[in-house]
């Protein structure tokens, strides 16, 4: 299948429309799969850390999560491997991130919203097929746009539609010698809280998950959901 595929940074998100991808290779949306993977219900997304402990408060049971350094109301880091450290079956997550979730709500105009990383790369890809999405806008979050690991990810994406046996090696291998993996690994060296040192190799496992993960309004909260 044919479709054109437009890549945009969050600044330019007031000209999505239509279908939208969210793409946070590391590690927003790597570390959401994970979640789901873990038996979590849903996810709220927000961009402000004050209104994701709001949000958290009015959720009963709920748990926030937010990367870089700890912070106190925030009871999980956005690695994907200290993730699984927590029983999370039938918890709600509220998820802040520096880029992937302010990503997601700049684009929730769109009238379809995934997100995404390499993870559920094949996944969401078939769904862009199924849906016959002839132009799919795709949101490189990180680094005004410009990140490496993420726009390699939206593009295997990109490829998957057009030809569901691309080869997802050397789109992985851009993202490995990204300028946010090199930091990843420094982050690792000086023991960094909040980063694990698997969480790379995790956040470059393609198409690990069947399910794709689809941001909708819910109660007036931005809500990630993953479906098979």
């Amino acid at each position: 299948m044919k479709h054109e595929a437009v890549y945009v940074g969050i600044d330019e998100c007031g000209a999505v429309s239509g279908t939208a991808v969210v793409i946070d290779v590391l590690r927003a949306y790597t570390t959401a799969a994970w979640a789901f993977h873990l038996g979590v219900v849903f996810i709220v997304l927000s961009d402000d850390l004050d209104e994701a402990l709001q949000l958290k408060a009015s959720i009963p049971g709920a748990l926030a999560l937010k990367d870089s350094e700890p912070a106190e109301g925030f009871e999980l880091s956005n690695a994907p491997v200290e993730l699984q450290e927590h029983d999370l079956r039938g918890r709600t997550i509220v998820q802040r991130t520096t880029v992937g979730t302010v990503g997601a709500v700049a684009a929730k105009r769109a009238d379809n919203l995934y997100c995404a990383a390499f993870v559920c790369a094949a996944a969401t890809a078939a769904a862009l097929r199924e849906a016959n999405a002839t132009k799919v806008y795709y949101v490189v979050t990180g680094d005004g746009g410009r990140a490496e690991e993420d726009r390699a990810c939206a593009e295997y994406i990109a490829a998957l539609v057009e030809d569901p046996a691309a080869d997802a090696a050397p789109y992985v291998q851009r993202a490995a010698a990204s300028k946010a993996a090199l930091t990843m690994r420094r982050r690792v060296q000086a023991r960094t809280p909040g980063v694990h040192e698997r969480d790379l190799e995790t956040c470059l496992d393609p198409d690990r998950s069947g399910f794709i993960m689809m941001a909708r309004e819910e109660a007036g909260r931005l809500t990630l959901r993953a479906y098979n």
